[in-house]
């Protein structure tokens, strides 16, 4: 549900302000902070950038976070400029030559190393360097059944086979790489996974880890955002009082995590206004502003964006308002294709054309990982309630 702050918003834009994004920095502020307060002290809180890279998030999560992972030259340089004061670990697959000769001259502070021929580029730049080894540990097939994404424990193109990292160790300890600081293991198996479920696979990469000496283990993130029942949240005090019982038996180590949905999904609304309401084949649509262009989500995991319909009174035109009534209706979009969908056939008591639809849970892999300009329809506004 959008917050009275929000849904005020959105009722006073104009509708060729509409669709728009309408974050909620304070909130954000006040959900990272209980999130640093549910961790133990010695696990680091590192914001995956990917999941919204937008600068006034970035600089909201500030204060609560010890750093931001990036996973692109293009990342790298945009969270190095919106805060340049904090760490940043750059992870991801297929580092180019030169996207690693830019992490080097902006002063990462840790490369999670996906591969034997990443270890080698990065040594053959010469210059000294702390990395992670990004290791596919092998899961138990129940523990990720179900799950929302798998980037491990499985066949994936993400980091490597543990025999293959025990290879990167032994080529570690000659001399053509002495000047790469190995400093621990990064295993990011799965997401959309509850404080349980992470705990057991924390536990999993904690032991292989500790069996080769590290010092500094990365669970990852993929802390799990219920898009059927947004009330249904991560339990963080659960997590952090997992953790720290998984510290206590190995003092000195360092943990760190790298969420990024779980921490900015719910500061977000995406918020638009039906254009039209139509029967086909006796089953109801609604076509609003905008679309999977501008919110890809749902149609790229194949969910139904939760929504709250905005009543607006106003209808200036001297034909009836187009009106469904006690009926399920599917919320579609502006585009030429039946996959631009935003809610499939949900039970709605009255939607007409004119009417406001605030999407929430819209604040993390949204705007940014839309296909913008299919159709070029225009882009929305981007509101911050600081």
């Amino acid at each position: 549900m959008p917050t009275p702050a929000v849904r005020e918003y959105v009722a006073a834009l104009a509708p060729e302000a509409l669709p728009a994004y309408v974050y909620d920095l304070a909130a954000l502020r006040a959900h990272a902070a209980a999130v640093r307060a549910a961790l133990p002290e010695r696990v680091e809180l590192y914001y995956a950038a990917k999941a919204n890279p937008e600068p006034e998030i970035l600089t909201a999560l500030a204060p609560s976070v010890t750093g931001y992972e990036v996973s692109s030259g293009g990342e790298l340089a945009h969270v190095r400029a919106a805060v340049p004061h904090l760490p940043l670990a750059f992870g991801g697959p297929g580092k180019t030559p030169a996207e690693i000769a830019e992490a080097l001259a902006l002063g990462v502070e840790r490369f999670h190393v996906e591969s034997e021929h990443e270890l080698h580029l990065l040594a053959q730049t010469g210059r000294p360097a702390d990395i992670l080894l990004r290791v596919n540990l092998p899961a138990d097939p129940r523990s990720l059944d179900g799950v929302a994404l798998a980037m491990g424990g499985r066949p994936t193109p993400f980091g490597l086979d543990p025999d293959r990292a025990d290879a990167c160790l032994a080529l570690l300890a000659t001399p053509r790489f002495r000047h790469l600081r190995l400093r621990g293991i990064h295993a990011h198996l799965a997401s959309g996974l509850d404080a349980d479920a992470q705990l057991g696979l924390a536990e999993n990469i904690v032991a292989w880890a500790v069996q080769r000496n590290a010092t500094e283990v990365n669970i990852g993130g993929g802390m799990a955002v219920d898009y059927s029942d947004p009330a249904a949240l991560f339990d963080w005090p659960r997590f952090g009082t997992g953790l720290a019982r998984l510290l206590d038996r190995h003092p000195g180590l360092i943990l760190r995590i790298e969420p990024g949905r779980s921490l900015t999904a719910y500061c977000g609304w995406y918020a638009t206004e039906a254009l039209d309401l139509k029967l086909s084949h006796g089953a109801a649509f609604a076509v609003l502003r905008g679309g999977t262009h501008h919110l890809r989500t749902p149609a790229a995991k194949s969910h139904n964006q939760p929504f709250t319909i905005l009543p607006d009174p106003r209808w200036p035109h001297p034909w009836p308002r187009p009106t469904i009534r006690d009926t399920p209706v599917t919320l579609t979009g502006q585009l030429c294709t039946p996959k631009d969908v935003l809610a499939h056939q949900i039970p709605c008591q009255e939607l007409r054309a004119g009417d406001r639809v605030i999407f929430g849970l819209a604040g993390a892999y949204a705007w940014n990982i839309s296909h913008h300009d299919f159709l070029m329809h225009p882009r929305p506004g981007f509101h911050f309630q600081r």
